[in-house]
């Protein structure tokens, strides 16, 4: 499944699921209803729209969208991403994140997995959670690991889990060792180097983890389990 392809499927069941009851509360973003989470990702989708149309970043932003009947607004929302990436297709030159690829690409990218994330989030708010592809939730894993942790981020050791460790993930069949302190993070696939801890489980689980949406009895931690939760401290603090 291409990345414009799911982001069609996942966000047609996040609206699907919404619709069953924006006040539930979301297990795993405290605070948050499926109200907030449908209006975070229209916000998301609409902000990924204007970066896509004039490869920058929109000023002033946002505008003020509280008028905005949350699932129409959604709804609309999800069309018009998905347009604007067909529109732009892989290789405008646009505003990213990402030091080492600055195309309509990453986007497509982003997008699949921001809303597989937050698809997930609507359904654990209903009990009704769907599986995620295997191969998504490796894509996933690597996007996560990089650019979003492992980017130039650290410099002004500007974190309150400095870390100073190494750690490997593994899942399905493939490794990252990841070297951290205050002010670097570094991210290599494969398994080369001595590591203070080890966190590995199947592809989604471990996906799941570092997003924050599955719990450390979804996988497998080796080695100092006090490296692997700084580890997740980290991580939360690139995604925020």
């Amino acid at each position: 499944m291409t990345y414009l392809e799911q982001l069609r499927a996942d966000s047609a069941r996040l609206g699907e699921v919404a619709r069953t009851g924006l006040g539930a509360p979301v297990p795993n973003c405290p605070g948050w209803t499926v109200d907030d989470v449908v209006r975070h990702v229209a916000q998301v989708y609409v902000h990924k729209v204007e970066v896509l149309k004039h490869g920058t970043l929109p000023d002033p932003w946002p505008p003020d969208f509280s008028g905005l009947g949350s699932l129409q607004w959604y709804d609309e929302a999800r069309e018009a991403i998905v347009a604007a990436l067909e529109s732009a297709g892989t290789s405008t030159p646009v505003w990213t994140f990402n030091p080492r690829d600055n195309t309509s690409a990453f986007w497509y990218r982003r997008m699949a997995h921001e809303t597989a994330i937050h698809r997930v989030d609507v359904e654990q708010a209903h009990d009704v959670v769907t599986p995620i592809d295997p191969s998504l939730a490796l894509d996933g894993i690597d996007e996560v690991l990089y650019p979003t942790l492992g980017g130039p981020w650290w410099e002004e050791g500007d974190t309150e889990y400095p870390i100073d460790a190494a750690i490997r993930l593994r899942a399905g069949g493939r490794s990252w060792t990841v070297n951290a302190d205050a002010t670097s993070v570094d991210v290599q696939h494969g398994d080369d180097g001595v590591v203070a801890a080890e966190v590995t489980g199947e592809p989604e689980q471990v996906y799941l983890w570092l997003w924050g949406r599955a719990g450390e009895d979804a996988i497998e931690i080796l080695g100092d389990p006090n490296v692997v939760r700084a580890f997740r401290g980290r991580i939360s603090e690139a995604s925020q």
